[in-house]
């Protein structure tokens, strides 16, 4: 049996290895050094009497072993964490800790002054930000609050409908004098294009004019959103992007805004076992406001 007060490092480290597939990019994950990392996994193959990662001069690649332990061990390392920021705070206090998630995007280009305004009135209670395009398992408690881009689906959940974020075309002013602006979708076959490499789950709820659209149909491949954001902003292409977004910088211009027109919904999850938890609730509250100023153009 693992000695549980003694293993929780080793259980985070192999999430983080894991994930990263590296001992390197793990390490900084977690704030440790990489020997000590290398030390962790060894100790648990040791432990458990597996060999968990195949090492190569690419990394580590998990085993089958380590594959099918994986759901079990991030579990445990969910709620280790979970269990961690429920006792930094009292339930009814103003401190303690919240981990909010949110998509690259969203976490980058909207929350920071929403979270700075939080900060500044609430400094005992400290957030976590955690981004990542994949919807965090609140269930699981891989986070205590959500902002998501789709409608949740989980049962146990407190879910508030935000808006809708609307999505258009730009380039970038600079790119439009080089090479014309295109006045309908079939010219945008002679523009370059900035869209998904292997990627394409961003272009699913795209609307119709994206489906059946292959990576071969874009000349700026990439699957980082923030990355694409930044080509466009550079003036590499054309390309999709959030409407209250693209108003910060005034050198993007809309394109075709009459043949694109979709949106996506924006959603604040929490757990409702977490409702009762005031700092979770002030933040949740904050956030919806923040949000909502967002969607309606005032942030």
């Amino acid at each position: 049996m693992i000695r549980q007060a003694s293993k929780w490092d080793e259980l985070r480290t192999f999430v983080e290895v894991t994930r990263d597939g590296s001992l390197s990019g793990a390490a900084r994950r977690l704030g440790l050094t990489q020997p000590t990392v290398g030390r962790h996994i060894d100790a648990l193959e040791a432990t458990l009497g597996l060999t968990l990662f195949t090492r190569s001069p690419r990394g580590l690649t998990p085993t089958p072993a380590a594959l099918a332990l994986g759901p079990y061990v991030e579990a445990m390392a969910a709620a280790a964490a979970a269990l961690g920021r429920a006792a930094s705070g009292e339930a009814a206090a103003d401190r303690g800790a919240v981990r909010v998630t949110a998509s690259d995007v969203v976490g980058c280009e909207v929350l920071p002054p929403i979270l700075a305004a939080f900060h500044a009135g609430h400094p005992g209670i400290a957030i976590e930000l955690a981004l990542t395009n994949r919807n965090e398992d609140l269930a699981r408690r891989d986070a205590d609050i959500a902002v998501r881009m789709v409608r949740p689906i989980q049962s146990g959940l407190v879910a508030r409908k935000i808006g809708a974020a609307r999505i258009g075309l730009y380039a970038h002013r600079d790119y439009l004098a080089r090479f014309g602006v295109p006045r309908s979708l079939a010219d945008l076959a002679s523009h370059c294009v900035i869209g998904f490499d292997r990627d394409n789950r961003t272009f699913q709820g795209a609307g119709d004019f994206a489906r059946g659209l292959t990576r071969e149909d874009f000349s700026f491949r990439c699957d980082n959103d923030l990355a694409q954001l930044a080509a466009l902003r550079a003036g590499v292409g054309v390309g999709g992007c959030q409407e209250n977004i693209a108003r910060r910088t005034p050198e993007l211009v809309a394109i075709l805004p009459n043949a694109i027109q979709y949106a996506l919904e924006v959603w604040l999850v929490m757990h409702e076992d977490l409702k009762a938890t005031r700092r979770l609730r002030l933040l949740f509250d904050h956030l919806a406001a923040g949000l909502t100023d967002y969607v309606r153009g005032r942030l």
